[in-house]
């Protein structure tokens, strides 16, 4: 098959203690999944869950060991780091029930959804999308993904980032609300999950402003961390 240009090259994560990569499909995002977050946000309760997509060459993979580099993206003065932890799916579906979602994830890792947090609120005063303020280029970092079966009682995990060495963030995935498994049974009813998507399933409370120079460290119990700087 022939082609007017030549197709950019697969996006895909580095997989723990395997050769093999994660070939990224799509990449599903949560909303205000944290109770503290939402309120944060001015929100409260458990709201239905609700999401949005990034394309999936916003990833940047931040290899273990490694700091990764973003740029500050253009055309915002309020850039906010949300960490979160990323489901990754191996088996795709359609109406997944929660009580087999787990059946349908190859593994978990360590992401941040970037957010130009200045864009996202006008679009919102405005009522239109704000695809502009969440699906930039490189807004979606992720460190490699843990297998399953290796990443340990991830629903308990703590989950955290500091930025320059100091907590900004620190939750557990347990105070999730909309937890892991219902969250794949709602968005399979919307969507049908493919191998190769990746769900960021929310963050927790204490999202904040990075500027250039500054460093965030990421961490799920479990899991491989993640840094990245911001140049």
């Amino acid at each position: 098959m022939s082609y007017v240009f030549t197709p950019p090259p697969v996006v895909s994560v580095p997989v723990l203690g395997r050769a093999e990569r994660f070939p990224v499909h799509r990449i599903y995002c949560v909303g205000r999944n944290y109770e503290e977050h939402a309120k944060e946000m001015g929100f409260t309760g458990r709201e239905p869950p609700f999401f949005f997509l990034k394309p999936a060459d916003a990833i940047v993979v931040a290899d273990a060991g490694q700091t990764a580099h973003i740029p500050y993206p253009t055309l915002t003065a309020n850039l906010h780091h949300e960490i979160e932890l990323v489901v990754a799916i191996g088996t795709g579906g359609r109406n997944i029930r929660a009580a087999d979602a787990h059946q349908h994830i190859f593994g978990y890792a360590v992401g941040l959804d970037m957010t130009r947090r200045d864009l996202q609120n006008e679009m919102k005063k405005q009522g239109r999308p704000w695809c502009i303020g969440k699906g930039y280029d490189q807004s979606a970092p992720i460190g490699p993904i843990t297998p399953a079966a290796q990443a340990g009682d991830i629903t308990n995990a703590a989950i955290w980032v500091q930025v320059n060495g100091r907590d900004r963030q620190r939750s557990q995935v347990s105070k999730l609300i909309w937890n892991i498994a219902e969250t794949i049974e709602h968005l399979s009813q919307a969507w049908e999950l493919q191998p190769g998507d990746l769900i960021y399933t929310g963050t927790p409370e204490g999202v904040a402003a990075v500027v250039r120079g500054d460093t965030m460290t990421g961490g799920i119990d479990g899991l491989t961390g993640i840094t990245v700087q911001v140049d």
